[in-house]
């Protein structure tokens, strides 16, 4: 099989790429430009395009298919010619179903947690060894890629994202997979650029539950009374499985399951429902519970996700992928619960469109009050770079309904802001989708002051 992929250097992009190679597929890309880890990924594979930029001379009739990224424009030389010559063209959603199609496919959905969910699946079914295939979100440890596709499992894990799948197929992602077992953590509405309403966004959903194929299972969380209204409403003929936070104690900043005290690595009611969807995924792959809780009590979260940069004494500085108004809600929240005698500083990078738009602005009120501190970073060329007109302080102070509210737009300015701050006792949270401007939270970590 010949396969090329417009806009290889994708996160799902690249490891697609890679994993179809493994496979002994003939694989070409090319991009505009491509940033760390996939460059050395695609390098070390050998299938980094040898010049960036598009050359529609890449695309020839003796291709067997064009996967196109979504970073792709609709007048990218290299699909006008696919499509010129006839080519199938496959958004990498569709030609992951296409290699799957035969396998049993569980797909989770939701607009928080999935990534957490489906890590902690693919955790449990490697501790016993198990054979499947796999699509996730973000670097697990034990895992060398985040895309697994072979001919000889029985099934496949997908993280199923509701954006769409690709310039020429405005479908959303998790549409494409036809599940058959889904999950649905929750309701939050994001991607005001593609879905302007609620009402937009959570119609995807209903679309998602009528994706699953005839007696299939949804496992969704109850907590949400949006998804509880929707999934009551529909008429798919699936089974309906809810979960919700299980039994536990929090002691000493050690979160244990209840009753056989599973002493668990991770914390908070959102990564605890995670947990139980997970459970009830692994339930439905033929797992007890008391294998689950052997296999769950060594995970340790994935990538970005409440990650340890430093533990110092009293002090804990965390970086987490929360970006979202109902992701920083609860992400501040575990941290705060677990440990109730410290101080928490929460800083959070305002980065992706949804989140710089100034009526969506206004879903972050009081998503931050649990926090001593609270801080908010906009770089300012991200302003410049989507063409927004930014906001003052008094604009993000107003919208997060907090007049304490630190705000900063310079990286250099608000590393000297917490740099000048005593963390003694005290535990700091960086959440971000960017990169807060380039700052080494590494270095920052080891720099603060916590005595």
């Amino acid at each position: 099989m010949r396969i090329h992929f417009i806009a290889i250097g994708g996160s799902a992009m690249h490891n697609l790429a890679i994993a179809l190679h493994k496979k002994g597929y003939q694989v070409t890309g090319s991009d505009d430009v491509i940033f760390e880890p996939s460059v050395s990924r695609l390098a070390r594979h050998g299938i980094l395009p040898e010049q960036m930029g598009w050359d529609a001379s890449r695309i020839t009739p003796d291709l067997d298919a064009v996967i196109l990224g979504m970073h792709a424009l609709l007048d990218n030389p290299e699909l006008l010619k696919a499509q010129e010559l006839g080519l199938k063209i496959y958004s990498y959603p569709e030609y992951i179903y296409e290699q799957t199609k035969d396998k049993l496919r569980v797909v989770i959905g939701g607009s928080h947690g999935k990534t957490t969910i489906t890590s902690m699946i693919l955790h449990v079914l490697n501790y016993y060894n198990r054979d499947f295939d796999y699509l996730v979100g973000a670097q697990l440890a034990g895992f060398d890629t985040m895309v697994k596709v072979t001919d000889e499992a029985p099934l496949i894990i997908i993280e199923g994202d509701e954006y769409l799948a690709s310039p020429i197929d405005r479908r959303p992602k998790f549409h494409l997979y036809k599940a058959n077992i889904a999950v649905i953590s929750g309701i939050a509405w994001d991607h005001i650029n593609v879905f302007p309403t609620f009402e937009d966004y959570t119609r995807q959903f209903e679309l998602f539950i009528d994706t699953i194929q005839p007696e299939g299972k949804l496992i969704y969380c109850t907590a949400d009374e949006d998804l509880n209204q929707l999934v009551e409403r529909s008429t798919a003929n699936v089974q309906k499985i809810g979960y919700e936070i299980p039994q536990h104690e929090v002691k000493d900043g050690v979160t244990s399951l209840l009753p056989d005290h599973t002493v668990l690595n991770v914390f908070g009611n959102h990564n605890l429902m995670n947990l139980n969807a997970a459970r009830l995924v692994c339930e439905a792959l033929g797992l007890s519970n008391a294998q689950f809780n052997a296999a769950i009590s060594s995970f340790t979260g994935a990538a970005k996700r409440l990650e340890v940069l430093i533990k110092k004494d009293q002090t804990n500085v965390y970086k987490d992928f929360a970006h979202s108004p109902s992701k920083l809600k609860a992400t501040i929240e575990a941290v705060k619960t677990q440990f109730t005698e410290r101080k928490l500083v929460a800083c959070i990078e305002l980065h992706t469109f949804s989140s710089l738009n100034k009526e969506f602005l206004a879903q972050y009120a009081d998503t931050m009050k649990q926090a001593d501190c609270s801080i908010v970073y906009i770089d300012e060329e991200t302003f410049k770079h989507k063409k927004i007109n930014p906001f003052s302080k008094l604009d993000v102070q107003n919208a997060f309904n907090c007049n304490e509210l630190q705000f900063f737009n310079n990286s250099d300015e608000l590393n000297d802001y917490l740099l000048s701050m005593n963390f003694n006792r005290t535990n700091l949270l960086l959440m971000s989708s960017g990169n807060f401007g380039g700052l080494d939270l590494v270095k920052l970590a080891r720099e603060l002051t916590t005595n």
